[in-house]
């Protein structure tokens, strides 16, 4: 008894009279949908993949589709008793699955699935580096000059990267003449298909090198240390990083060498803290500086500047130094800086300053007995 089978347009949810690209791109999606790599052990995701990939080895042939057409199931499969061409095969047609799954896995999967890959003995750039730099709050305020210290590769001087000894050069891979992947076909659940993989002989370089470079031991380059100098801009923040092109670790292949990114790290200042190219400031003032105002000395990253602080100034009032702030980066504005004030209360009074300020307090109508209030500390002291 013959199978029952859903009709092949069905399959590849199209309707009849579908254009050749109509197919394709209906196969494409399904294919990809239902992939056994894409649904580990789904034995009804691998159904499906086999009766879509059925469906497309007929509907893709101009000559298989119009028997199809003409006489169903029958002019295609003998066991449904029709006058075929004596049965068919998963043939894929023009579609090359590495083109499906290439993009779709951003130009890989199960190993390597051929088209639109590049060339593993092509020019490939070197891998980049990464370091932390601590710096004063100043240095990253107005910029500097640092060296810092390394380790990378470098193209080996004795065979200029090529990896050969002396005289010698390297042989292309007969086995993938030269590409560093090879094509081979695999198959499952009754269907085949042609992937490509890295190449065993090469090791996916194209090249086989027979006598390698002693110093470099045919890498074609060496690791050194060195010592590079670091132009921090003005204004950087922490986190930020300095891009230094080409100071990374060499290439392959001829490949230009990676980039080095030098991470800021700032250093807490003992006096400001940062906000963008905001500087803040707790400027300490006392009790009478605070009610009969006077001239103080501002510190800022450019130095002190002269500030008069008017009379009344309570507690908390903040104040803006206009231009005394961060620089911007790569910009010749610069940010502000904002003091605030804090009043300091003294912790001790000798007799004079005691009687001075019990004069004051009644000058201004206020009554606190000679001897004070003491303080809850105070009443603690008494009980022991």
């Amino acid at each position: 008894m013959a199978e029952q089978k859903r009709d092949y347009y069905e399959v590849l949810e199209l309707g009849k009279g579908a254009s050749e690209e109509e197919i394709k791109k209906a196969y494409r999606k399904l294919a990809k949908k239902y992939h056994p790599d894409m649904n580990p052990g789904d034995k009804t995701a691998e159904g499906k993949f086999k009766e879509v990939n059925e469906a497309y080895s007929v509907l893709s042939d101009p000559e298989k589709k119009a028997r199809y057409d003409q006489f169903g199931f029958a002019g295609v499969d003998p066991s449904y008793g029709g006058s075929g061409a004596g049965g068919f095969g998963f043939d894929m047609g023009d579609i090359d699955l590495g083109d499906i799954f290439g993009s779709f896995f951003g130009g890989g999967f199960g190993g390597g699935f051929g088209g639109g890959g590049s060339r593993r003995n092509g020019p490939q750039k070197g891998e980049s580096l990464r370091v932390n730099l601590a710096l004063t709050f100043e240095e990253a305020a107005f910029g500097c000059i640092r060296e810092i210290e390394l380790s990378r590769t470098e193209p080996c001087d004795e065979c200029k990267g090529s990896g050969c000894a002396a005289g010698t050069t390297a042989e292309t891979c007969p086995d993938c003449r030269g590409a560093g992947q090879v094509r081979i076909q695999r198959g499952a659940g009754g269907f085949a298909f042609s992937t490509t993989t890295t190449c065993s002989k090469c090791r996916g370089t194209g090249r086989i090198i027979h006598t390698p470079c002693k110093k470099c031991g045919g890498a074609g380059s060496v690791r050194k240390k060195q010592r590079v100098s670091v132009t921090i801009p003005a204004g950087i923040d922490d986190g930020q990083a300095v891009s230094m092109r080409g100071q990374g670790n060499a290439g392959a292949n001829g490949g230009p060498a990676g980039d080095l990114l030098v991470r800021v790290q700032i250093k807490p200042h003992s006096q400001f803290q940062r906000e963008g190219t905001t500087v803040i400031y707790e400027c300490p003032v006392s009790f009478c500086q605070a009610a009969l105002g006077a001239e103080l000395e501002i510190p800022t990253i450019d130095g002190k500047v002269k500030y008069n602080l008017p009379a009344g100034t309570q507690t908390g009032t903040t104040f803006r130094l206009r231009g005394k702030g961060i620089p911007e980066l790569r910009s010749n504005r610069r940010g502000d800086q904002y003091v605030t004030v804090r009043v300091q209360v003294p912790a001790s009074l000798n007799a004079e300053q005691k009687a001075a300020l019990h004069a004051f307090a009644a000058a201004m109508g206020e009554e606190i007995p000679e001897g004070g209030i003491k303080g809850l500390f105070d009443k603690k002291k008494r009980k022991k």
